[in-house]
Formats: C-alpha cells, sequence, structure tokens
C-alpha cells in the first residue's frame, strides 16, 4: 500500500469534505493508499511543499507570489465557500462602507478573494471600510465580536451554514463570495519539487477524491449524513438546505478545473497580489492527466 500526507490548511466543508467523504467511506484503502490527513494550517510554505495538499488557493497565491512551482490536480469546486455576515440594517456590500469588518489578512487565499469581491461592489478594502484582521477557525469568536457589536460584519467560512446563523441571530447574509467570485479551488496539488505530480500515491488520492465527488451528487443522503459531522450546529433540516444550495450545485462531479474560469482568477488574483500573472491555468490546474 503507498502512503501521503495530505495537508488542509483552512477548516470546514470547503476544504475537508471531500477528503472525509473519500475516508469514511473508504476509497482510500480500495485504491491502496494510506493516507495520514494532517493539519496544516499553520504550516509556513516550505514545510507545507513536502505534503500534497487541499488548499489549492493558498497554492495558487503561493505560486504567484513567490514563485513555488505547485500544480493543482484535482478540483472540487469554483466557488469560494464563504460568506459575508452582517448585523441588522446592512442589505448589501456597498453598506459597508465605514463599518468594521472581520475579515482575513490580505495574503490568505480567502482574504485575497474577499478583497476582489468587495472591488468588485465599489469599495477599497484599505481604506472604506474598518478592517480587522481575523485568524481562519471555527468563527466563534467572530460571531460572538457580532452579537456583541464590535465589529458590523465578518467573512466566515464554511464551519457553519451561514444561512441559518443568520437565521437564528437576525443578521443578514449580504454575500456569497462564490457568486461574485469564481476560481477552481480546493482538491490535490503538489509541489513537484518534492513529489512527483505521477507518484502512484498521489494519483490514487485523485481518484478517491473523484469517487467522492460522485458521492456528493448521486448520494444526497450520505453526503448530508457526513456533512452534519461538521455542522453541529445545525439541525439536519439546514445542513440538506445548505447541501442543496451551496454543495450539489457547485462541487465539480469530475475534478475537472475550467480553464476560462481559472485564467480569469489568476489575472484577478495577480493584480490584488500587484504581482505578475506569470502561469496560466493551463500551467497550474493539470486536472485532465490524471491516470486510470
Amino acid at each position: 500500500m503507498y502512503t501521503i500526507d495530505l495537508a488542509y490548511v483552512g477548516r470546514g466543508l470547503h476544504e475537508e469534505l471531500t477528503a472525509y467523504i473519500a475516508d469514511q467511506e473508504d476509497f482510500y484503502a480500495d485504491e491502496g493508499v494510506h493516507v495520514a490527513l494532517r493539519d496544516g494550517c499553520t504550516w509556513d510554505e516550505e514545510r507545507l511543499r513536502h505534503s500534497a495538499t487541499i488548499g489549492l488557493g493558498r497554492a495558487l497565491l503561493s505560486r504567484l507570489a513567490d514563485g513555488t512551482p505547485w500544480v493543482a490536480l484535482d478540483v472540487n469546486t469554483h466557488r469560494p465557500l464563504f460568506w459575508f455576515l452582517a448585523r441588522p440594517g446592512l442589505t448589501s456590500l456597498a453598506d459597508l462602507a465605514g463599518r468594521r469588518l472581520a475579515v482575513h489578512a490580505p495574503y490568505t487565499a480567502p482574504g485575497c478573494f474577499a478583497r476582489i469581491v468587495l472591488r468588485q461592489a465599489g469599495l477599497d478594502p484599505d481604506h472604506d471600510i474598518h478592517t480587522i484582521v481575523r485568524p481562519p477557525g471555527d468563527y466563534g469568536m467572530d460571531l460572538r465580536w457580532l452579537h456583541d457589536g464590535r465589529t458590523d460584519a465578518a467573512l466566515v467560512g464554511s464551519t457553519m451554514a451561514p444561512e441559518a446563523v443568520a437565521t437564528e441571530h437576525g443578521w443578514q447574509v449580504l454575500a456569497f463570495v462564490g457568486d461574485h467570485f469564481q476560481i477552481p479551488t480546493v482538491g490535490v496539488a503538489v509541489d513537484p519539487t518534492y513529489t512527483d505530480p505521477e507518484d502512484p500515491a498521489v494519483q490514487a488520492v485523485v481518484r478517491a477524491h473523484r469517487r467522492a465527488l460522485q458521492v456528493i451528487h448521486n448520494e444526497p443522503d450520505t453526503t448530508v449524513r457526513h456533512m452534519r459531522t461538521f455542522l453541529g450546529g445545525q439541525t439536519e433540516d439546514e445542513v440538506r438546505a445548505h447541501y442543496e444550495r451551496f454543495i450539489a450545485p457547485y462541487f465539480t462531479t469530475d475534478g475537472q478545473a475550467d480553464p476560462a474560469v481559472g485564467d480569469s482568477a489568476i489575472t484577478s488574483v495577480a493584480a490584488e497580489l500587484s504581482v505578475p500573472a506569470t502561469v496560466t491555468a493551463a500551467e497550474f490546474y493539470r486536472t485532465a492527466t490524471t491516470t486510470p
């Protein structure tokens, strides 16, 4: 049996759902690979480079900003699972002008994506909004700050069903990031400096994840059951609604990247980072080269 380390660099369904299903449904074992799922959220880039990684957004930022030669071999979705939640009285992203927003750092993938979306809404993230930089996590403190009025809005990830949370607290979902910015994101990426993309262990992981993507589309009850492991604060009906709104329509069926979406996203990310777009989608997203 082959072995490999696979690191996630964020928490929640966005990063972990496909790998979790592959593990729980024994797809890794079926494909003959032992996968050590590693928490790489706080790893520096050099350590992360020695593992396969789920975080394609972080890998792309690293390739553009630092020249690290990451390549993506599998893509789960083109819609980043992040949302802007806000206190009552705010009804659109434009209403964030002059407000306090808890958001990830600019040079993290979700922080970069959020800034792109804010600029689309006509806001300068550095001057029009009072930003409070928050690390990724379970967002419990971000929700507490919203409740206490310390912040007016927060960018939150997939450790919750945001529409259910907003309804519970009387808040507003200002925007789903994936409705405003698309990028082939989360899946499997490796740095060829240390890991050959054609390595049998890597290819086995990709095959297992693509089987998990089929479960997501063809077995909703199974998928909802697995999702409830992550969304313990929501009811089964709320989890199913979250699946039907954000997971089933947007997760890929085959792990392939849309090259047009990829090229557009790379251009936008490079502009936000103020670096050249030194890689094309075809060079970074090598999802069509997986061996059977």
